[in-house]
């Protein structure tokens, strides 16, 4: 797939360790840049051309963040680097384009992280299996080789959160990472793994050559609801707060933009989509257009059409961090996301919004 290289250097902002958890930005002094000034704001996406995480570029390409006033320069995580959370929390890039459970992840480990605006509430992913792996559900993961992204991953929390869930322990079967694309398509079709934790257009491509199947879907908020209990907030933008909290002016240009691609998502057909895309993303070697377009008009039902986190979805996403151990002391849903640049996005521009916003307990 086209990748773009990773943004490496340094944000303008001092590169401070994270602390001890400190509150929100919604509880800050605002702070913007100088008078007049169009605020740089530096993005890494965990797969631009992953649909899941498509909101990104789409802004990019509808000129939503000159319109609203940002200059944002997007970058990729490429397969075995730095994953885009760690380049946020590192400060490499200001912003990640990553999974909301991350921000639950750092605030365990005492660091500051917030979500502050929800795209999707599913993970918009698959668990894709062969046809002799007798896969239906995630009891049947024991005994199997499974393939996520990376160890350490948001597919890799998802699939050991859907083995734990039938009482399937960690120890009973065994997880490799294999990335995304045509890597996780070899080691299906390889026989190195049963099943792989896999988005569109790898699904697709997955499907279309007939090496393996759907067996488990998380590709939309209903799908997600029904697998896991409720809706799971998934890609969204997380920043350090002590950055947000000296970005706020950014922070809300940022916000509008993506708030006004959300509704642009929601009213337009994958096919219009696809068409606003650069062209490698949606015709590659692993798809073609036709394909693409297909695969979102199935799985477009993850975005969230005003980027407000939805009411239950920290709780869910909690409780799958807990259930597979990744979380094990108590957590603040409070300090992982804010609602408050999404709902002045949606103010400003006069959308009407249809998500129910979770409150400070999630």
């Amino acid at each position: 797939m086209s990748r773009r290289p990773v943004a490496v250097a340094a944000s303008l902002l001092t590169v401070l360790a994270l602390g001890t958890v400190s509150a929100c930005s919604g509880n800050s002094s605002a702070s913007s840049g100088g008078s007049g000034s169009t605020p740089t704001v530096k993005l890494m996406a965990g797969g631009l051309d992953k649909q899941i995480y498509l909101p990104y570029q789409l802004a990019q390409q509808l000129g939503f963040y000159k319109k609203y006033g940002v200059n944002v320069q997007l970058s990729t995580e490429q397969d075995g680097g730095v994953g885009a959370e760690e380049a946020m929390a590192s400060g490499q890039v200001d912003m990640a384009g990553a999974w909301y459970n991350h921000t639950i992840e750092f605030q365990a480990k005492g660091k500051a992280v917030e979500d502050v605006v929800q795209l999707s509430g599913a993970p918009g992913e698959r668990e894709m299996c062969t046809t002799k792996s007798g896969v239906t559900s995630g009891a049947d993961l024991k005994g199997k080789t499974l393939g996520v992204t990376d160890l350490g991953s948001g597919t890799d929390t998802l699939t050991q959160f859907l083995a734990a869930k039938k009482g399937v322990k960690t120890s009973q079967y065994h997880r490799i990472g294999v990335g995304a694309g045509s890597t996780a398509i070899a080691a299906l079709q390889n026989g190195k793994v049963d099943c792989v934790m896999t988005t569109q257009p790898t699904v697709a491509a997955i499907q279309k050559k007939g090496v393996g199947a759907s067996a488990i879907d998380l590709a939309t908020t209903a799908g997600a609801t029904q697998a896991m209990g409720g809706a799971y907030p998934a890609a969204s933008v997380i920043a350090r707060t002590d950055w947000v909290n000296a970005h706020k002016d950014a922070t809300q240009k940022v916000v509008d933009a993506l708030v006004a691609t959300m509704h642009w998502i929601n009213t337009h057909s994958a096919a219009d989509i696809a068409n606003k895309l650069p062209a490698s993303f949606v015709s590659n070697q692993l798809v073609t257009k036709a394909d693409y377009i297909s695969a979102l008009t199935q799985d477009k039902g993850q975005f969230l059409p005003d980027g407000i986190m939805p009411a239950g979805g920290p709780k869910t996403s909690l409780a799958t961090e807990q259930l597979v151990g990744n979380v094990k002391g108590s957590v603040d849903l409070s300090k992982t996301f804010t609602n408050d640049f999404a709902i002045q996005a949606n103010k400003t521009e006069g959308f009407k919004t249809t998500t129910t916003p979770a409150g400070p307990n999630g």
